[in-house]
C-alpha cells in the first residue's frame, strides 16, 4: 500500500488541508494520506499551539468521514526535536509492506537540500509536491527549484489554497466567524473548548 505523510502542526486543521490531501488521495497513485501530526518541540516557544492530542483529536474529525484521510500521532512517541528523515526510518519498520512518500508544498522543496539526510530520503521516498502563492508575492515559488526533472519528485495540479492556520487563529481571536475555513467537526470541537480565543 503507499501512503503519502502529510507533515503539520494542524493548529487548527482546516479545509484547505483536506482540499489539497483529498485531491493528492483522488489524483495520484497513492492509497491513502496520513495527516502527521507534529508534536510540540520542547526547545521552541509555545505560543498558540495547541496541545499534540487536542491538534490530533481536531485531525481525528476532520478526517473521519474520508476512508483514504488518517490522522497520524507517529511523532508524538520519537525523540525530540526529530527530523522528517526518523520518522520515515521509524514508519518503514513499523509498516515494512508499506511505501511512504511524502507530500509538501512548492515552498518547502525549496529548502529541501538544507534537510537532514535530504539525498536518503529522496533514494528511499517519492515527494508529492502542491503548489503554493505567496498573497504578497504571487511569482514566489514559479521559478524551478533545483529538483526540477527529478524522478522521484512529482508535482501535483491540486487546487491552490491561500487560507492559513494562522490567519484562522488570529480572526478566532478578533471575535470573527471562522466556520466556513473549518471542517463542521473541528469548528465545533474548536467553539466548545474555546480555542485560540
Amino acid at each position: 500500500m503507499k501512503i503519502g505523510l502529510y507533515f503539520g502542526s494542524f493548529n487548527p486543521i482546516h479545509i484547505g488541508h483536506l482540499v489539497i490531501a483529498n485531491h493528492i488521495a483522488e489524483y495520484s497513485d497513492l492509497s491513502q494520506v496520513w495527516f502527521v501530526v507534529t508534536p510540540h518541540n520542547p526547545f521552541k516557544k509555545k505560543h498558540t499551539l495547541l496541545d499534540n492530542y487536542q491538534r490530533l483529536e481536531m485531525v481525528y474529525r476532520a478526517t473521519k468521514d474520508y476512508t483514504k484521510l488518517k490522522p497520524c500521532n507517529i511523532e508524538f512517541n520519537l525523540p525530540q526535536p526529530n527530523y522528517t528523515i526518523n520518522t520515515l526510518t521509524y514508519l518503514q519498520e513499523k509498516y515494512p509492506n508499506y511505501e511512504f512518500s511524502l507530500i509538501m508544498g512548492e515552498d518547502n522543496l525549496k529548502s529541501f537540500h538544507k534537510w537532514k539526510n535530504y539525498e536518503l530520503i529522496l533514494e528511499n521516498h517519492h515527494i508529492y509536491v502542491y503548489p503554493r502563492v505567496l498573497k504578497d508575492n504571487p511569482d514566489s515559488y514559479r521559478e524551478k527549484p533545483q529538483f526540477d526533472g527529478h524522478k522521484k519528485i512529482h508535482h501535483i495540479d491540486a487546487p491552490i489554497m491561500q487560507l492559513s492556520s494562522t490567519y484562522i487563529r488570529n480572526a478566532v481571536k478578533d471575535g470573527k466567524n471562522v466556520k466556513p475555513m473549518l471542517p463542521e467537526f473541528v469548528w465545533e470541537y474548536l467553539d466548545e473548548m474555546n480555542f485560540y480565543k
